[in-house]
């Protein structure tokens, strides 16, 4: 059994998504995604490259719309466990989370089978991200996970692309 396969045989492969960010910011595209997640009754944990990030991301979601925020709440809080969303900076699930996301140039966690879901996020424009997903995908492919890969269109909508074993693409396709 590989680690990203659960015991409990009721309990499907662990998807990876990775989420491949072109001509945009995580804070453009993270509340959707959030936002996308809570309406499906997931619980979900972010984990951030530093403690500096979690600090703007905790503070972008309270004030991304003006209409709207995203209930959270950070690892440091004494009811994190209660909280919808957690932003964290280690690989802990304080929330019990179905679904971690992962920014800033993580790789795949090593109990990713304690998740219904995995997202990657990466921007293309970085090349030690780019390299780090890399990585991702091959440990993924090595593991036997459920991998896809999703781009934005011309529209900004994310669509499922093809990657080859290398992982993402060394330069964008139609453009860079």
């Amino acid at each position: 059994m590989t680690p990203c396969m659960s015991s409990d045989w009721s309990h499907t492969m662990t998807e990876v998504l990775f989420y491949h960010l072109q001509d945009t910011t995580l804070e453009k595209v993270l509340p959707a995604l959030l936002e996308k997640s809570l309406e499906r009754g997931w619980r979900v944990a972010v984990q951030t490259g530093s403690e500096e990030r979690a600090e703007a991301l905790d503070a972008h979601l309270w004030t991304y719309r003006e209409d709207s925020f995203l209930p959270h709440g950070t690892w440091r809080e004494s009811d994190v466990a209660t909280q919808p969303i957690v932003l964290t900076v280690d690989d802990g699930n304080p929330n019990n989370a179905n679904v971690r996301f992962i920014v800033d140039a993580a790789g795949l966690p090593k109990d990713c089978a304690t998740y219904d879901r995995v997202v990657l996020v990466f921007n293309g424009d970085d090349d030690e991200a780019l390299s780090v997903a890399r990585a991702a995908w091959t440990d993924g492919k090595s593991r036997g996970l459920d991998l896809t890969y999703w781009q934005t269109d011309e529209r900004g909508k994310w669509q499922k692309r093809a990657w080859d074993d290398s992982g993402p693409p060394r330069t964008i396709p139609g453009g860079r």
